[in-house]
């Protein structure tokens, strides 16, 4: 058996551990409905048939070929990589750390860029937190996330080391959308966990733009968006959508950004209207 037979086997290995996270993860979510369901802990179940109808979505896109784009990105760009990194033992640890501070990154501008906003603020539009709200994810990301990814494949990690790797910071945050699992003490200060992520997820004052991290909490602390859980979390946007529609929660915040564009008047107001911080335009008036 050749080093290519090997490599092949160790990929579907870690395609088999990540699929099967991924379909724990959704036993774990449908034990914590009937959990709550019991305990009357859920006060409608609206928002969790949102999130569902979002994720079926989701699959069915990805089924059409939008998921593909994420690919084909990236596979565009792999020629012009500057290096070919060899498959050692650091290999793996070093192409981890790379997707996790990418993934940082992207979310951090998904938070900063009222355009990107646009498209995350599927996840945050919930009121309620728990596992569900993972599942809650915009229909269009899969068109230019990939972007964020480049500098990997630029790198040298390959497109499917690019994609495994991200596939384990991203599955890895499934658990932490939930209230079941208080802090974890030093842990919290390290790792996202449940505490970190309510954070995140609060439209407080002290938790907006926080704790960007998919799995670690070190580059939160390197560039200033740490914050620890000090009191009981308000989840959802500044300015609540009343709404669960999953087409109002995937396309309402791009009818905002028209409504600013045709109402403002010169290219500086336009382009914060497209590119500014959320909110800033109205800061800025």
């Amino acid at each position: 058996m050749d080093s290519l037979d090997l490599q092949f086997i160790a990929y579907e290995t870690v395609f088999f551990w990540i699929s099967s996270a991924g379909i724990a993860y959704l036993g774990f979510a449908g034990l914590e409905m009937v959990w709550d369901h019991f305990l009357k802990l859920r006060t409608g179940w609206r928002e969790t048939a949102a999130n569902i109808t979002i994720y079926i979505g989701n699959i069915l896109l990805d089924f059409l070929g939008l998921g593909v784009l994420f690919v084909i990105g990236l596979a565009v760009v792999e020629p012009l990589a500057f290096f070919e990194l060899p498959k050692n033992w650091w290999f793996w640890p070093l192409a981890l750390l790379a997707a996790d501070l990418s993934y940082y990154w992207m979310h951090r501008l998904e938070h900063e860029i009222r355009v990107f906003w646009a498209v995350h603020v599927v996840h945050h539009s919930s009121p309620e937190f728990n596992m569900t709200t993972a599942l809650r994810l915009s229909w269009l990301e899969s068109l230019y996330e990939w972007v964020f990814f480049v500098p990997m494949i630029l790198l040298g990690f390959g497109v499917v080391e690019t994609l495994i790797a991200l596939f384990i910071v991203i599955q890895y945050q499934s658990w932490v959308h939930t209230e079941k699992i208080g802090s974890l003490g030093i842990l919290d200060k390290i790792f996202n966990t449940p505490s970190v992520h309510r954070v995140h997820h609060g439209s407080d004052a002290e938790c907006l733009d926080k704790n960007y991290g998919g799995i670690l909490m070190a580059w939160d602390h390197l560039f200033g968006t740490y914050q620890a859980e000090i009191r009981p979390v308000t989840y959802g946007l500044t300015e609540p959508l009343w709404s669960s529609n999953p087409f109002t929660i995937n396309f309402h915040e791009f009818g905002n950004i028209a409504q600013d564009l045709k109402s403002q008047k010169g290219w500086r107001k336009k382009r914060v209207a497209l590119f500014g911080a959320p909110g800033s335009l109205n800061r800025d008036q």
